[in-house]
């Protein structure tokens, strides 16, 4: 799947520094603070160059964290990050009709994307609590292949967007909720090999995650 060259990543580092530091010192009382604990499935906006790549599969699980804080009024402010990687090999094909033939070589992507967000929880102080909310962020692509015995890396950060629903169950400290956010990372991939191919520059996707929540 061949990247292309990021820009401006120490910029967009910074502005998500920047919400997560103000997530964690909103004021005491004004609203409540939240811990999350993620993990489920990602599925890579990239599908044909994924399982290509990935013999089939384009997608696979996923883990993160992400910290909020909720006003009284059921706006709330966050920032987050999650993990996947997954491990294939090289493929090569003439078009995007033809048949994929395996090349026996090592391949791994990873993906890391870090966001900040902003939404609204409804039913703000009841047992089951729906959110909505969108946000942007940076996320970082890796590939890491193995071709006679020399291991070749190429790695980036590209500027994220998403959309995020879900719900939270319970009152107390310890609750449990369900999340489905998609994301995109437009002009990542497709400068070469088989993305370029399948016309797919974007490695973002849809997540569908089970959350461990710890409310203060």
């Amino acid at each position: 799947m061949t990247s292309r060259p990021s820009p401006t990543r120490r910029q967009r580092l910074a502005a998500l520094a920047g919400l997560a530091a103000f997530v964690c010192a909103a004021p005491a009382g004004a609203g409540e603070l939240a811990v999350a604990f993620e993990g489920g499935y990602f599925g890579l906006n990239a599908k044909d160059s994924a399982k290509a790549v990935f013999d089939g599969s384009s997608g696979g699980g996923t883990v993160g964290g992400s910290v909020r804080y909720a006003f009284d009024r059921g706006f709330y402010v966050a920032a987050g990050g999650r993990h996947f990687s997954k491990t294939g090999e090289r493929v090569a094909l003439t078009d995007a009709t033809a048949p994929v033939f395996r090349l026996g070589h090592p391949l791994e992507v990873r993906l890391v994307p870090v966001y900040a967000q902003v939404g609204y929880r409804f039913r703000q102080g009841k047992r089951l609590v729906p959110h909505l909310g969108l946000g942007a962020g940076s996320t970082s692509y890796r590939e890491e292949s193995t071709v006679g015995g020399v291991t070749e890396e190429s790695s980036q950060s590209k500027t994220s967007a998403h959309v995020v629903g879900g719900a939270e169950y319970g009152t107390g400290l310890l609750r449990v909720g369900a999340e489905l956010m998609y994301s995109t990372v437009p002009d990542t991939i497709g400068v070469g090999g088989v993305s370029e191919i399948y016309g797919e520059d974007d490695v973002g996707g849809l997540s569908v995650v089970g959350r461990i929540v710890l409310a203060f």
